[in-house]
């Protein structure tokens, strides 16, 4: 089987559908998100939401960070910690609907700190010129990134390669491909990948992160 090939199940109007659902569900949980709260209350928010959408599982775990814990790898747990006035965090969310695999992120903050705003805003504006030169280059896994460091570069961020994207598809995609995108060589295939953008910052200890699919 090939690395971009999808299961016998995968309908590309389902996974836009769940897609869309899962941003929704993200803006939802932010709305809800303030000043003092730990990132446990955070999950709260997100266990009722699926609760009530009748969603019932989740193909990743899902992730959201606060502050210095933007900083964490998927895999690290946070360290305790309340959400200040002036902050940031983000959302990182994979549920499973209708049999297909959601997987979206994005960062938000709090307060009118500009440094904190403007990373939070340059991992969406990073990813839609990293999506652009895939749209119009037809590039591999590793040729975008080579352009998305760059790009990051060019508003002084480091773009963090512990967030590098991955297949999507049909639950489950693992049979497919477990690798990061940055592992295809092929021309990369639309509505297949999930491209994540993490920046870290230059002197403040955060990160700021979005990803959506590629299409």
């Amino acid at each position: 089987m090939a690395i971009q090939d999808f299961g016998e199940h995968f309908q590309l109007g389902k996974l836009y559908k769940a897609q869309e659902w899962a941003k929704e569900i993200t803006y939802q949980i932010s709305s809800q998100i303030e000043a003092g709260m730990t990132e446990d209350q955070g999950q709260e928010i997100y266990k009722k939401i699926c609760l009530e959408s009748g969603i019932e599982k989740n193909w990743h775990p899902p992730k959201i960070r606060f502050g210095p814990n933007t900083q964490k790898s998927f895999k690290e747990n946070s360290d305790p910690y309340l959400l200040k006035e002036e902050d940031i965090f983000f959302i990182d969310i994979g549920p499973v609907i209708d049999g297909h695999e959601a997987d979206y992120g994005e960062t938000f903050w709090l307060g009118q700190n500009y440094e904190i705003r403007k990373i939070a805003e340059s991992s969406k504006i990073i990813f839609g010129q990293a999506r652009q030169f895939w749209y119009e280059t037809n590039c591999t896994g590793p040729e975008l990134y080579e352009h998305a460091k760059e790009l990051a570069s060019r508003m002084g961020y480091k773009l963090n390669m512990g967030s590098d994207g991955h297949r999507i598809g049909d639950f489950p995609h693992h049979p497919i491909f477990r690798g990061p995108i940055i592992e295809c060589l092929e021309k990369i295939q639309p509505d297949a990948w999930i491209l994540e953008i993490q920046l870290d910052h230059p002197h403040l200890k955060i990160t700021s992160f979005y990803e959506d699919i590629l299409k």
